[in-house]
């Protein structure tokens, strides 16, 4: 429904080399769920490493001696990936160490453990300099299929450009913005009581976002769109209390128009829902977009621009928690879509709950595209395809 993006765009050698660690994965028994005699004998802390050097948790679960050998696959050289430990017997946490991989393509290791006769096998892929769609590893961003006439923008929690070498502390939110249409499709970011802070509505409407040119940007300081159109947020402003941070989802960039009584309505309640289930999680990773494929109506100009009218409005949901015993390691999703329509206004927005899957099928976008080197492919699988549960209600 919102052609900008739907499947990563990937150069060719990344595409075969992870395609090859997918399938590997997928076709294998998740480790999670154990080995061909149902027991837990091998898991990773996680499937997929950043570029930069580091070390990960590996866990064996073994009765018997037990041994460990490492294979590398692809043109990277051997010996990236190390252990100090290659054998033992029953149960042990191991440290597995790996070199920074400063090729642009990613690289795989597979992990043997060798015990009872059996061997058991785990693929881990390390990126390259190339990432899928460019944009940071953070858990909330979804999967961007065509940067074309598009700007990612990063914003920290003073609201400046976000510097990804980490001098910018804790990031606030990022958006994609559309040049053309004067709106961002999606915004997205991660939400705990914390991150929320405390302030008030600080209403600085007149300030532009300094991470996209200002003259692609509406002018909404002095009143909204035009044509009777409301300033609708899509990460809104009580998600952010803290002053700056607050300013900043006063952006342009952050604004849609809406319809009046479905901003105040249902879509408000769906936003104090969100902050509930916050409240309720360690983080819970948000993206929230608009439709505008398919729309024939602008708004007035006031601002500068007739800008289109989104026929829907979303939210994709993953929550995370350490000690929660709902969903898979910690983790669960739901998907919301609204027709932005007043007529809808003082509905219930649980009417319009979903899974995962069923919202991308009807936007075309990807999301959460990191679950799976967090979890592995088939529990990730299970976590997007789950219809939402009472916890969600």
């Amino acid at each position: 429904m919102f052609g900008y993006f739907h499947k990563s765009l990937l150069p060719a050698s990344v595409a075969v080399l992870l395609a090859l660690s997918l399938a590997l994965v997928s076709c294998k028994k998740d480790p999670a769920e154990g080995g061909s005699d149902g027991a837990q004998l091998l898991k990773a802390e996680s499937l997929s490493l950043g570029r930069k050097a580091g070390e990960i948790f590996i866990s064996v679960y073994a009765v018997r001696d037990w041994t460990l050998e490492l294979r590398y696959d692809g043109d990277a050289a051997d010996g990236w990936a190390s252990f100090k430990q290659y054998s033992g017997t029953g149960v042990a946490k191991l440290v597995m160490a790996y070199t920074e991989n400063t090729a642009d393509d990613p690289r795989m290791v597979t992990i043997l453990l060798a015990t009872g006769g059996k061997t058991y096998e785990l693929d881990i892929v390390q990126a390259g300099k190339l990432s899928k769609s460019g944009l940071p590893e953070w858990m909330e961003l979804p999967v961007v299929e065509d940067m074309d006439g598009c700007i990612f923008a990063a914003h920290d929690m003073n609201g400046n450009k976000y510097q990804y070498q980490g001098v910018s502390g804790v990031r606030n939110w990022s958006c994609l913005w559309v040049s053309k249409e004067h709106l961002s499709a999606w915004v997205a970011y991660p939400l705990n009581k914390k991150l929320i802070g405390s302030g008030s509505r600080t209403d600085e409407w007149g300030v532009f976002d300094p991470c996209v040119p200002e003259a692609e940007q509406p002018s909404l300081g002095g009143g909204s769109y035009g044509g009777g159109w409301t300033r609708g947020h899509q990460i809104p402003s009580a998600d952010r209390l803290n002053y700056k941070a607050n300013v900043s989802t006063f952006y342009p960039t952050n604004m849609t128009p809406q319809q009046y009584d479905f901003n105040g309505g249902i879509w408000g309640s769906l936003e104090g829902k969100v902050r509930n289930y916050a409240g309720k999680s360690d983080t819970l990773y948000v993206v929230t977009g608009c439709v505008i494929d398919g729309s024939t109506s602008v708004s007035g100009s006031s601002s500068g621009f007739a800008v289109r009218i989104p026929t829907h409005y979303y939210k994709a949901l993953l929550r995370y928690s350490r000690s929660s015993g709902e969903g898979w390691n910690g983790y669960m999703a739901a998907g919301f879509i609204l027709p932005h329509r007043k007529d809808i206004a003082g509905g219930n927005c649980l009417d319009y709950i979903m899974s995962i899957d069923e919202l991308e099928d009807q936007v075309g976008i990807d999301f959460f595209p990191l679950l799976e080197a967090k979890v592995g492919a088939a529990t990730a699988a299970k976590i997007e395809s789950q219809t939402p549960g009472s916890w969600w209600k």
